[in-house]
């Protein structure tokens, strides 16, 4: 049974310890602690199946560990863990269990909910998918025409989209011949219509992900989609060409789907930890069912590190207890993802929705008023394009960024020694970002300049370094090390949740937005002026004016 505890976590006295460890350390330079420690390295680096964590380039000593360490288990972080695992009710106010990790426990396990075993569930669901992509694969599945599917449009958004684009694009090496994965998520025609102008609707697969099929932006671009395909081989075409993901077999029913083609998950499955489960169907179809298993398999490799291991040596719990050092003692305020891999390109837009959906919170679990920071702001760009982007900032900005990097030590499209000019890139920035450029080493450079022009020109090429980064190397992009991957960051988002005291696993500030636009449509339909403030009623005069049609 799930007990709160009796103080929020900043009136724990490791809390104000923690503030005083910050005043006293925050001048401290990296290139200090490295000079001290020729063995930082090893001490503060981890590694697990092929997944290398570096995070000695950290402002951190062995007491700030120590102390966030002992904030871990003044915030009881080690219950909620056991709780999460058992599939207690963590996420109090839907009143729902979080098992997403369920999603990848092999076969042979066992997990009780309400005393019904969960995993016979998500492996005959699996079973599903599999013998549905491996018909579509071998052709047994053809459109209303005959043809054979080489084109399938996925159409979510959020959870329903950027995980499963996520992986996708990240695994173009395992990619099934002759089968192109499109994604749809934007409610600006443009999207749909660019998709669809590639598509032939007799060789074309449509997925609905929806879990209550109901959310307005892919109900339109699902309705849009269905309209063109009837108009082009008719309303008997749309059971061929549209399967469901979603636990409303009533809506997909009425939406023309064979309920025999929907696949359905669980509410204890959230949609930005969902592509794990049945809204995974596009990635299962894009690598093939054994890669998808392998991908799972990746998934629950991180899960039992994080169950199993002790907090000094546990990957996300390191991970989450850095980043709350940096977000919630050092005020800073953004951290940024740059994957030194193309493939990678959507990662941080997926660990964005992942993180900032979940811990982007001002009320702790029970409705009480925070006052610390929570959740920082993710964002991020893949490197080296993110060198010729922002780099500038990170290296002589005044804010504070801590940064993730990640980097494959192989490359499956080795040309001409460009992946060692990719990795070599990746580890000298984070160098850079460390080490920085002291003033004795640009006097060194200008030596053959002096007077005004020296004093105007030192300044500008100082770097003071210190600036904080994790790196994790992966041995290569493959659906497993993929797989530990995004559980490695779904954990450390749980880890930060659970110590600033918030539920990670509702999402209320979504839905007011969407409760307005609503409104808002109702009122543009008929030309009333709404009760909205003057800038948006004047906003919305301005549209119905200048609108064409």
């Amino acid at each position: 049974m799930i007990t709160e505890r009796t103080h929020p976590i900043n009136e724990s006295p490791v809390w104000a310890r923690l503030h005083q460890h910050q005043r006293a350390t925050r001048h401290v330079h990296m290139r200090e602690l490295f000079a001290q420690d020729p063995l930082r390295f090893d001490r503060h680096s981890l590694e697990l199946d092929g997944l290398l964590l570096d995070y000695s380039k950290n402002r951190i000593t062995d007491r700030t560990l120590e102390l966030l360490l002992e904030l871990a288990d003044a915030a009881n972080l080690g219950q909620w863990m056991q709780w999460m695992h058992t599939g207690e009710r963590i996420n109090i106010s839907e009143k729902r269990a979080v098992l997403h990790t369920a999603l990848r426990l092999p076969r042979e396990a066992s997990l009780l909910l309400d005393g019904q075993d969960v995993v016979p569930q998500v492996h005959a669901e699996l079973d599903r998918m599999f013998a549905f992509v491996e018909q579509v694969h071998s052709g047994h599945w053809r459109g209303f025409s005959g043809q054979q599917i080489n084109r399938v449009v996925n159409i979510g958004i959020g959870g329903s989209d950027l995980g499963p684009l996520t992986v996708v694009e990240a695994l173009k090496p395992y990619a099934h011949a002759g089968l192109a994965i499109d994604f749809v998520s934007n409610v600006d025609g443009q999207h749909l219509s660019q998709v669809l102008a590639q598509c032939d609707p007799a060789s074309t697969l449509f997925i609905v992900a929806s879990k209550s099929f109901s959310t307005p932006e892919t109900l339109l671009n699902a309705q849009a989609a269905r309209r063109w395909l009837v108009t082009a081989l008719g309303e008997q075409a749309v059971s061929r060409h549209f399967v469901a993901v979603s636990t409303s077999t009533k809506a997909v029913r009425a939406f023309g789907i064979d309920t025999a083609n929907m696949f359905g998950f669980w509410d204890w499955v959230g949609g930005r930890y969902s592509v794990w489960s049945a809204i995974g169907l596009p990635v299962a179809l894009a690598i093939g069912t054994d890669n998808f298993r392998q991908f799972l398999a990746g998934g629950a490799r991180m899960d039992a590190h994080f169950f199993e291991t002790p907090f000094e040596r546990n990957m996300p719990v390191l991970l989450g207890l850095i980043g709350i050092w940096y977000n919630t003692f050092y005020g800073a305020h953004t951290h940024a993802i740059m994957p030194y891999d193309h493939g990678l390109r959507r990662l941080p837009a997926h660990i964005q929705q992942m993180d900032m959906e979940s811990n982007g919170k001002r009320v702790g679990r029970c409705g009480e008023r925070l006052d610390f920071d929570t959740g920082p702001v993710i964002w991020g760009e893949e490197g080296v394009n993110s060198q010729h982007a922002f780099f500038q900032l990170l290296h002589q900005g005044t804010r504070l960024v801590p940064c993730d990097f990640i980097v494959p030590m192989n490359s499956h499209y080795p040309l001409d020694g460009q992946h060692q000019v990719l990795v070599a890139n990746c580890f000298a920035q984070t160098e850079a970002l460390m080490r920085g450029k002291t003033e004795a080493q640009v006097l060194q450079e200008l030596a053959a300049i002096s007077g005004d022009e020296l004093d105007m020109l030192l300044p500008q090429k100082l770097f003071p370094g210190n600036q904080p980064s994790n790196t994790i190397a992966l041995d290569q992009v493959t659906p497993y090390s993929l797989g530990m991957l995004l559980a490695l960051y779904e954990h450390k988002v749980f880890v930060q949740g659970a110590i600033w005291g918030v539920n990670s696993f509702d999402q209320w500030g979504v839905e007011y937005g969407k409760q307005l636009a609503s409104r808002l449509l109702d009122e543009m339909a008929t030309g009333d002026s709404g009760q909205h403030d003057a800038s948006t009623n004047g906003l919305v005069r301005h549209y119905l004016e200048r609108k064409h049609g």
